[in-house]
């Protein structure tokens, strides 16, 4: 697919219309005095907001990781999306079967593999203080963004909904009372073009505006050699918008968001026969600038929302509502069996490569739609502002969501490719929950935190075949209409041992309400899965080091999640089946670390270790459906390493594997040279994440064994006028390591890989 080209007028409009308010308010409004050079001999007090209340990370009893400023800006230097964040804090892996949108996030191992629209995960995510719960929100870009926080653990008290895993946590720069603002383009491989930026101004002495862009795009870098598809591949125009007004006066405070994002470009490429038998290799003579396919690929992606965050301060206490409202629709298509042909059909296939036999049995060209979600949202809160020994926070939330899933199959060995089949979805959602929290300063250096949330989940759920392919039988409607309640509670312990450290400690629970997977294309069931329930355990320590020059946390846990909710695969359809596991377990450590270790060096490191396990003897899924083709061309199907189910012919054991996509080690590092250089600053910083091996499905298949992977990344820049002028050269994935990293298995040996070598300049201006 061919990417658009960014017309100058929306630069143009989206900029320029700032500046001249400048020259009206600079008449009105004081020039502010030259800013003072930051403080480079000690580290920062890092303030987070995860327990709903802004206090030095230090103080918060539970493991906790912030990430902002320069290290947004280095992973997100060459138009990365939400992705760069995985493994950059401990415990973290984000990836996604469907390009740069619907990101699938994992803390200390859990998350969710199901590729279907209406999946739910068990990792929240909060944007703005407002809870994106489709996969189709959590992908919003991250610009003009303050700070990304990491909340491990169960967070089932204070949080929206469906969160026993953890919580990822964006919020946005707000606005000030100072015009300001910067422009941070660059340019670089693949004619790769990034633009973000953002313009302040004060309105007047109770109104403040913030208005704040991005613009990514590349070309595509991957072509299709045969003709009747898709072309070429991979590229992206990807444009985000964000407008927020606040308001103050007297004990008043109100902030208004308005935010969109408009993405064209590719669906994820599907590789077919790039897996070497037998072992996790790419296969000889791999060139992934070539991808024969005779499929059809676009995606397509528009969101918009708006969110209303009021604050009334009245006599000991503060009030809080939050009414957000957001929208998407989506589409996307792509090859599913990742190559050309049909050996069923007699139509030869491939692609091949030289030592290994390649097959594609059947064509798969398939598509998802989002024709409809809207979600609405609202919370009020009323919690304490005294400096009484006890604190204390109440609130209630309501969540409505409803949404429309279409998926469609399409014909490749017909002229055009026509549309030979179509189910649908139909969720209607409705949650409520009543939540409470309270603080309490046993002595001045002992508090201990307790809180309890009550939660009401209701589904609606309808879906039917309307066409199915081949001419069979339609099927459906398939209707389901679960429900579930559940008490949520947690209670933890700060102790300051003395001005320098804390120590820890905490249980929490965590509840995700039932899924539903009805994906019906090409079954005749839905899947139902009951509610999880999680009780987590950790401690742990967070001290400054070296007269605040060093500072470290690290962390112990361990976790059970009973009646853990699995997307297992369907053999060999195209297919999702929910499943619940009796019990999955979870247990590690974290530590993470920052230091100024001279007086133009930091350094920062992150590591953490999960061993999860799925406790179920007779929990059995279907596995690679590939291996069940080795009659139309031997030695081409996977290698499955767990035993056979005595209760399900064809089906395999999965008891005792660890969860999917849940990496043992994660690490990161970073360091940072920088020294005056005429007037000016010169810097250095290199980055580098680092992730174990991993199964990408329940169960376990020596192809299907993802390597253990390090990417590095490397920046090199130059700031003068006080910093308000920046231009650097930046490289990622610098050592340009190729690995698969995710697969489709019930076709071929298809793979995906991982995002390869890219590099370019850039430049920033403040004002």
């Amino acid at each position: 697919m061919k990417t658009l080209p960014i017309k100058p007028h929306l630069i143009a409009l989206a900029l320029a219309a700032a500046f001249p308010m400048h020259a009206a308010l600079a008449q009105s409004a004081e020039a502010p005095a030259a800013e003072a050079k930051k403080d480079t001999t000690t580290l920062n007090t890092v303030i987070v907001t995860g327990s709903r209340r802004a206090e030095n990370i230090r103080d918060v009893p539970m493991s906790i990781s912030a990430i902002k400023g320069e290290e947004l800006d280095a992973y997100n230097a060459s138009g990365q999306d939400v992705r760069a964040l995985s493994g950059r804090v401990p415990s973290l892996n984000i990836e996604s079967d469907f390009g740069r949108t619907f990101p699938r996030f994992y803390i200390r191992g859990l998350g969710n593999t199901d590729f279907d629209l209406n999946a739910s995960q068990p990792v929240g995510l909060v944007y703005d203080d407002v809870v994106q719960e489709s996969p189709m929100l959590k992908g919003f870009p991250v610009f003009d963004v303050e700070q990304v926080e990491v909340l491990r653990g169960p967070q089932g008290t204070l949080f929206g909904r469906n969160s026993p895993a953890g919580v990822m946590k964006f919020d946005s720069v707000k606005p000030g009372k100072r015009f300001e603002g910067y422009v941070n383009t660059g340019f670089g491989k693949n004619s790769a073009f990034n633009l973000e930026a953002a313009v302040n101004a004060p309105l007047s002495e109770d109104w403040a505006m913030r208005a704040a862009v991005l613009f990514q795009r590349a070309s595509d870098r991957v072509h299709n050699p045969l003709a009747g598809a898709t072309s070429d591949l991979e590229g992206y125009n990807d444009k985000a918008a964000r407008v927020q007004a606040s308001y103050k006066n007297g004990g008043f405070n109100a902030l208004f968001n308005l935010h969109g994002r408009d993405y064209a470009g590719s669906a994820t490429t599907f590789r077919a026969n790039i897996i070497k038998r037998g072992t996790n290799d790419l296969v000889d003579g791999f060139d992934a600038s070539v991808y024969p396919t005779d499929g059809y690929n676009e995606q397509t992606l528009k969101s918009k929302g708006a969110s209303a965050r009021l604050r009334w301060e009245l006599n000991g206490m503060t009030l809080h509502s939050i009414t957000a409202y957001d929208t998407a629709k989506f589409y996307s298509r792509g090859d599913v069996d990742g190559g050309f042909g049909c050996r069923l059909c007699g139509i030869p296939d491939g692609p091949k490569f030289s030592g290994q036999p390649s097959v594609i049995p059947f064509d798969a060209q398939t598509a998802d739609g989002l024709p409809e979600l809207k979600q609405t949202t609202q919370e009020f809160r009323l919690q304490s502002n005294t400096s009484e020994a006890l604190q204390w926070i109440g609130g209630l939330y309501f969540f409505k969501e409803k949404m429309q899933v279409d998926s469609f199959n399409f014909d490749s060995f017909s002229a055009g490719d026509p549309q030979n089949g179509y189910a649908y979805q139909h969720q209607d959602s409705t949650s409520w929950a009543a939540f409470g929290s309270l603080n309490y300063a046993v002595t001045s250096d002992l508090k201990i935190r307790g809180g309890l949330r009550y939660t009401d989940d209701k589904k609606d759920f309808d879906a039917a075949r309307t066409q199915t392919p081949f001419g069979n039988p339609n099927a459906g409607p398939f209707t389901a209409n679960p429900r579930s309640t559940n008490w949520s509670w947690d209670l933890s312990a700060n102790y300051t041992l003395n001005k320098d450290t804390s120590l820890f400690t905490r249980v929490a629970t965590g509840y995700r309400a039932p899924s539903i997977q009805g994906r019906v294309l090409f079954g005749d069931s839905i899947s139902v899965a009951n509610s999880e329930k999680a009780l987590s355990f950790e401690a742990g320590f967070k001290t400054d080091l070296l007269n605040k020059t060093a500072r470290i946390s690290g962390t112990v846990f361990s976790y059970k999640v009973d009646d853990l909710q699995l997307t297992a695969g369907s053999g060999s359809v195209n297919q999702n089946q929910l499943v619940n596991a009796k019990k999955a377990t979870g247990q590690g450590f974290e530590l993470d670390a920052q230091a100024i270790i001279a007086r133009d060096w930091r350094t920062t490191l992150g590591l953490s270790y999960n061993d999860t396990e799925i406790k179920d003897d007779k929990l059995f899924v279907s596995p690679c459906g590939n291996k069940n083709w080795t009659d139309l061309t031997p030695n081409t199907g996977c290698t499955v390493q767990n035993k056979p189910s005595p209760d399900a012919k064809g089906g395999v054991l999965i008891g005792g594997n660890p969860l999917p996509r849940a990496p043992k080690w994660v690490g990161n590092w970073t360091l940072r040279y920088s020294t005056e250089l005429a007037g000016g600053d010169v810097y250095v910083l290199t980055d580098w994440a680092y992730k174990a091996e991993y199964n990408m499905f329940l169960y376990k298949a020596a192809e299907y064994r993802a390597k253990s992977l390090l990417e590095g990344g490397l920046r090199v820049g130059y700031g003068w006028n006080n910093s308000k002028y920046e231009v650097s050269a930046y490289v990622r994935n610098m050592t340009n390591e190729q690995q698969v990293v995710a697969a489709i298995d019930f076709n071929n040996l298809t793979g995906i890989i991982n995002e390869p070598r890219s590099y370019g300049l850039q430049f920033k201006a403040s004002f």
